[in-house]
């Protein structure tokens, strides 16, 4: 078996998460679907796994944090054009998330902007032109 990541995320509303993921471009998978949780592929190496307040409490103690108000991860994804990064953007808007949580990067080979879902969790989204990368554009020391 390939190597693979599951993200596990707590969510106070499956449903509602399950519909925006679907928006977004993830893939619900039904063998791995129940009342408390939802699994949602990205690819053939990423999935996110939606787990209910209830469910999350089985696998840890730790307190859940309130997403809205605290960040604990950024989670990222690459795209294949700035043209992705920004309909990705769009689509989780459409969905009910909120655009761009975290600053938005132009530097030339790369192209950022983030959305966040309705819990709060925030995906980056990010597209680098690895021609131009090649060529010895300097990596960024700070976000723009």
């Amino acid at each position: 078996m390939s190597r693979m990541i599951f993200i596990n995320l707590p969510v106070s509303d499956l449903e509602r998460s399950k519909a925006f993921y679907e928006a977004v471009g993830f893939r619900n998978e039904p063998r791995f679907t129940n009342d408390d949780a939802a699994c949602m592929v990205w690819s053939d190496a990423i999935n996110v796994m939606l787990l209910t307040h209830g469910f999350w409490k089985t696998f840890t103690s730790k307190t859940i944090p309130d997403a809205q108000t605290t960040a604990q991860v950024l989670l990222a994804l690459s795209q294949e054009s700035t043209a992705d990064v920004d309909a990705i953007v769009a689509r989780a808007t459409a969905a009910g998330g909120r655009a761009d949580p975290t600053p938005r990067q132009d530097h030339g080979f790369m192209y950022g902007r983030s959305f966040e879902d309705p819990d709060g969790h925030i995906w980056e989204n990010t597209f680098m032109d690895m021609a131009a990368m090649d060529q010895g554009e300097p990596m960024p020391t700070e976000a723009a």
